[in-house]
């Protein structure tokens, strides 16, 4: 085990809060990337990356809100010549499965001449709970786009067992690990699990892409309505439509079902009114 601290990068989000407090239950020195952390992480400001990155081993890398995101792929780049100066010793990116943008940042990664693995993952289960979908749910109602198309959905929290893995386990360096859940779904089929364990019905409603894009737009702006649009008319064509092996081969257990999420997220107060 190193003495070195590992960087999470996105310390404060769905997947990057669960990396750094379990690398910590497990006695792993961990130095959260963020804003407003101790030492600051800001994708914007390149001056504050080689102090993120002085004096760790390992990195575990995210862009928020998303690869596709403009200027992300390039700025990604730019971090691993940073990284690669600062003796970083693994990299650890989370990708977007079946995104163009998110296989560009791949690429980065995999010529950078840094060690690293790559976690390619599925739709995130936790959108329903702690994303833009939570208020729709609370509200009854599932509105998504992509028709019958079936998403196999990964929970976080397997997301997060691999990329630990990945960090303090020998036999991951230049892996690719692309994650979902053990099923294929379609989005009516999740909100009938929702329905069940909440108690309460949970409508699916089918919309269209531009429906989508106001959704998005109404909360988060334009600029990320684009990009999300873009990601949800890629990834919901049914190129995505299967699942694969790699939480198996990476933790040696199958990914949690998404009956299992909604009942652990529930129990946890994900739709209570103060959650």
């Amino acid at each position: 085990m190193t003495h070195q601290p590992i960087l999470v990068i996105g310390a404060t989000g769905k997947t990057g809060s669960r990396v750094a407090s379990k690398l910590e239950a497990k006695g792993i020195a961990v130095r959260r990337g963020a804003r407003g952390s101790e030492t600051p992480f800001d994708w914007e400001d390149p001056a504050t990356w080689a102090p993120a990155l002085s004096g760790v081993s390992k990195a575990y890398v995210t862009y928020f809100p998303d690869l596709a995101f403009p200027g992300a792929v390039e700025k990604l780049e730019a971090f691993t010549k940073v990284a690669a100066k600062t003796g970083l010793q693994h990299i650890v990116l989370l990708s977007g499965r079946g995104e163009y943008f998110a296989s560009m940042g791949e690429d980065v990664v995999r010529n950078s001449g840094l060690p690293f693995t790559i976690v390619r993952a599925a739709w995130f289960a936790q959108n329903f709970s702690e994303g833009y979908l939570r208020d729709p749910v609370l509200g009854g109602v599932l509105p998504m786009p992509g028709g019958d198309i079936a998403e196999p959905i990964i929970d976080i929290d397997d997301i997060a067992d691999v990329v630990v893995a990945a960090l303090t386990e020998e036999g991951h360096l230049g892996e690719r690990y692309e994650v979902t859940g053990p099923r294929l779904m379609t989005f009516a089929e999740m909100a009938e699990v929702l329905s069940t364990t909440l108690g309460r019905p949970i409508q699916h409603i089918p919309i269209t892409f531009e429906d989508f894009h106001a959704n998005v737009a109404a909360s988060g702006g334009e600029i990320v309505a684009d990009v999300f649009t873009s990601i949800a008319r890629e990834t919901l064509d049914g190129r995505n439509a299967h699942t694969t092996d790699g939480v198996e081969r990476a933790l040696g257990r199958k990914p949690r079902d998404f009956d299992e999420f909604a009942k652990t997220a529930k129990a946890a107060g994900a739709w209570s009114v103060a959650a």
